[in-house]
């Protein structure tokens, strides 16, 4: 058995990383994370999710290639709606949309040159992956970004997976009521505000009652 090597603390502190140097709100809410690693966003249907994954996909563009691989919903007319509202046509050089396209097929995807950085999964439940399936795709991919989109079991990642994936990824944001809450490792967490009217009604709804 080979043994890894032990770093210093004078290696470790003059390791360099990627950053994403996010700005103005997406600073406040994410600060500065690796451009590499895992994110799980996961909330409740009609919570604003799809549209936030798709503002948070076109904002990435600016550091680098997108995929989002839509294994729920495929390539239909309601991703095709999500992309029109959020002009991704502004991107399209920088983002493709995979249609229901299998992990070992998306592993192929990533092995070749100019492969995605930032990739999205929808969702993690139609990925079928187990934990230990898990561990091994984000260590054969040390260098892309992994953001899973996850169902939600009240206010909770759906299924006992999901609930690991949520306590190893760096960046975990819930989605509720048009606002996405994060709890990041690299600073922010201030909420994201996805759609200014519909959470101005639902969260006076809430303080309401």
């Amino acid at each position: 058995m080979t043994i890894k090597r032990a770093y210093s603390v004078d290696q470790i502190l003059s390791k360099k990383f990627i950053d994403i140097k996010f700005e103005d709100e997406w600073l406040a809410t994410f600060g500065e994370p690796e451009a590499s690693g895992v994110w799980l966003i996961w909330g409740q249907s009609g919570s604003g999710k799809s549209r936030f994954c798709m503002q948070l996909a076109k904002e990435l563009t600016k550091y680098g290639k997108v995929a989002y691989n839509s294994l729920e919903e495929g390539a239909r007319k309601t991703m095709q709606k999500n992309i029109r509202e959020c002009r991704m046509h502004e991107v399209k050089k920088k983002f493709i949309v995979l249609n229901r396209e299998p992990i070992e097929h998306l592993k192929i995807r990533l092995k070749k040159k100019q492969a995605p950085r930032f990739v999205f999964i929808d969702s993690f439940q139609y990925t079928g992956l187990t934990r230990n399936q898990y561990i091994k795709l984000k260590e054969e991919f040390p260098d892309v970004l992994f953001i899973f989109i996850s169902h939600a079991e009240g206010k909770e990642p759906q299924g006992n997976t999901a609930k690991f994936v949520r306590y190893d990824s760096d960046i975990k944001i819930r989605i509720e009521g048009y606002k996405a809450f994060p709890t990041s490792r690299y600073g922010g967490g201030e909420p994201y505000i996805i759609w200014k009217e519909g959470a101005r009604d639902y969260w006076a709804g809430i303080t309401a009652t």
